[in-house]
């Protein structure tokens, strides 16, 4: 198995692709898990709600949303670590469809 590594600072904000070539969101948080003594990527986060995870405001920014009439939050995913092909990290792309996807939710 071949290893590569990704400064994941580079990666933030970056315009995720889907399998057509449209943009669906960015990533705004990545999510790792500690084996042994490294950090393994398990999933990206990507979208407005991501936003919040990020800024780890999910109570207050869905309570602002709300007093300014958003009552739900759409087009915020999470991404498996083998669902992104990150071949160039410039130009991020899904490898499996939206449906593919579980939404991020509070």
């Amino acid at each position: 198995m071949t290893t590569r590594e990704v400064h994941l600072e580079l990666l933030l904000g970056k315009s995720v692709l889907d399998l057509t070539g449209k943009a669906i969101g960015r990533i705004e948080e990545v999510r790792a898990e500690q084996q042994g003594r490294e950090w393994i990527v398990t999933e990206y986060l990507i979208g407005y709600a991501a936003t919040l995870e990020r800024l780890s405001a999910w109570t207050i920014g869905l309570k602002i949303l709300h007093l300014l009439g958003a009552y739900k939050i759409h087009g915020s995913y999470r991404v498996p670590w083998d669902k992104l092909d990150l071949t160039d990290p410039d130009k991020p792309r899904l490898l499996c469809s939206l449906n593919d996807l579980k939404l991020l939710e509070p």
